[in-house]
């Protein structure tokens, strides 16, 4: 099953000739969920062959234009693309009034319904869920309230081992009750654990999205051991104090981090367009978690177990 992160943008509030402002698409199982919406996300969906009908969810950061210019004139184009279904879009309270009068200044007659739903960048909470993922929020420490995203595989049925179906005769019903955790009993009153009758076929993996943020000791237990992370390194550590005042991180910090949290691997992005390349940033997350890797516009990255990183 596909669980995979693809980036439209890497770049923090100034684009550049390689890097356009924040954006990436999650796969889960085949159904795309937008992350951030920079200025030129719809571009670089075409240009990356990303389907745009199969985007039903965009979760956005915060109210700065870096992370959601892009949501107007892709909405526009929903609209002209002739799109009959409701499109749900989760942001910040602060964002909710200029985001609906965008839309109606820009778009007459609307074709489908567009839902915002408000979240709460204070506290942790799961705002989405389905079969296939569950996404909780992740408060972050930014100069406007700003949230992060985990995105969880929801768990899978459990698997009942084959050569048993047969060895106790096991109904239908029984063979779904199993799935669903029971013990069985049999006739004569000894009960089989359901540990002994089924396996777990895979173990949920996990994305955590964190961008734009201060260096925060509460996130760290946030993504604890997650798959995989993706932390915001706008600046080098020699900036320091120039990431404070701004309220970013450094690339020694995501790092911290990463290496804090015990995550399976670390992606860095949101660099500032005063670097004319990534390799000191790479350098210097890598001294603390070498597990590290630079993101750039249209890679795409697998979310795996932690234990095959």
């Amino acid at each position: 099953m596909t669980f995979s992160v693809t980036i439209l943008g890497s770049s923090s509030a100034l684009p550049t000739s390689k890097r356009f402002p924040s954006a990436h698409v999650l796969n889960v199982h085949e159904r795309l969920f937008l992350i951030d919406c920079g200025e030129g996300t719809q571009i670089q969906l075409r240009r990356f062959k990303l389907p745009m009908n199969r985007i039903s969810h965009i979760f956005l950061t915060h109210s700065h234009g870096d992370h959601v210019l892009g949501i107007f004139g892709l909405i526009s184009s929903f609209n002209l693309l002739g799109r009959k279904s409701d499109l749900h879009v989760y942001g910040v309270e602060d964002f909710q009034e200029l985001f609906y009068k965008n839309i109606h200044y820009f778009t007459d007659q609307m074709s489908f319904k567009v839902i915002y739903h408000v979240v709460d960048p204070f506290r942790v909470e799961t705002i989405y869920s389905d079969k296939h993922v569950v996404v909780t929020t992740l408060p972050l420490r930014h100069r406007v309230p700003t949230v992060g995203y985990l995105f969880r595989e929801a768990p899978r049925p459990l698997n009942i081992r084959k050569e048993l179906i047969a060895k106790y005769n096991l109904s239908l019903t029984d063979i779904v009750k199993i799935k669903n955790g029971s013990d069985y009993t049999l006739n004569d009153g000894t009960v089989i654990p359901n540990a002994e009758l089924t396996y777990i076929s895979s173990i949920p993996r996990s994305y955590a999205y964190c961008s734009d943020t201060l260096y925060s000791e509460r996130l760290i237990g946030l993504v604890k051991n997650v798959d995989l992370l993706y932390h915001e390194a706008t600046f080098m550590h020699s900036e320091l104090k120039l990431a404070r005042l701004t309220g970013h991180s450094t690339a020694q910090q995501a790092a911290t981090v990463a290496f804090k949290a015990g995550v399976g691997k670390l992606l860095i992005g949101h660099f500032s367009s005063r670097y004319r390349n990534e390799k000191d940033l790479h350098k210097e997350a890598l001294e603390i978690f070498p597990n590290t890797e630079v993101v750039n516009d249209g890679l795409t990255f697998s979310v795996e177990p932690k234990s095959t990183y």
